[in-house]
């Protein structure tokens, strides 16, 4: 298989992380397809790789497992497989205590954050496991939140810590198949969920603080460089920060 013939799905392509993700992968060489809830932002960034040809749009709602299956199946029709599946849609919700949360709220964040990452890597194996040659790379969406919780944020926590255990039980499962599964932990990438963070944001200790962002495009080419290994090697876990985000010793 050549450089130039290897397909991505990137899942929440519109904005933030997802964007550029797919715009790092467009930009070398990769085909890649687009899924998010609303055509017109995946549009604009296909227009804006310059990559028109090799990009495929896909409104996808991940929350709908059947979407999901219609997103791979339009892929492979389109391209004839996946190598790849960036499974970063997302959501949080606004910071409250437990009791201040909703259900309906609840299981909003669990639907997409978990329930929407299950059915990318339930499509993907279907997909890699078919195809010829058989494999291909699954890099789930984790955050530093997946290790350590901010105050008021339960079901955003709760969920990242349910994407480890799916990225570690679906690395196991994808061995036979040469299916790689790793995780990348984001911590305070500049898109506009994080812009709060640059304006005071509630610390374990009662206090606001301001923290400092890492440019978004650095996380794309972290997520480039595990999608550019071998399947022989895997990233099983990569940590990306800005440097002086309060992570280690939070709280």
């Amino acid at each position: 298989m050549t450089h130039a013939s290897r397909i991505a799905v990137v899942t929440g392509a519109g904005s933030g992380i997802g964007r550029a993700a797919a715009l790092a992968l467009l930009a070398d060489g990769w085909s890649v397809a687009l899924a998010g809830r609303r055509l017109q932002p995946l549009q604009a960034v296909a227009a804006e790789s310059g990559a028109a040809p090799r990009s495929l749009v896909v409104a996808t709602d991940v929350t709908d497992a059947a979407a999901v299956g219609r997103l791979f199946d339009a892929t492979v029709e389109r391209f004839g497989r996946v190598d790849l599946l960036f499974n970063n849609a997302g959501i949080g919700m606004p910071a409250v205590a437990p009791d201040e949360l909703t259900v309906e709220q609840w299981k909003a964040v669990v639907d997409v954050n978990l329930n929407g990452m299950f059915y990318g890597i339930h499509h993907a194996f279907r997909v890699m496991k078919a195809q010829n040659p058989q494999g291909g790379r699954i890099i789930n969406n984790g955050s530093i939140s997946a290790h350590a919780p901010r105050p008021h944020s339960i079901a955003y926590v709760a969920t990242k810590h349910a994407v480890t255990g799916l990225t570690k039980s679906a690395s196991l499962d994808g061995r036979h198949f040469d299916i790689a599964v790793g995780q990348i932990d984001i911590g305070n990438a500049g898109t506009q969920l994080t812009r709060r963070m640059t304006q005071g944001i509630l610390q374990a200790h009662g206090a606001l603080a301001q923290e400092p962002v890492m440019d978004v495009e650095l996380v794309g080419q972290a997520v480039l460089a595990m999608a550019n290994l071998p399947l022989s090697a895997n990233v099983l876990f990569q940590t990306i920060m800005a440097t002086k985000a309060p992570f280690v010793g939070r709280g």
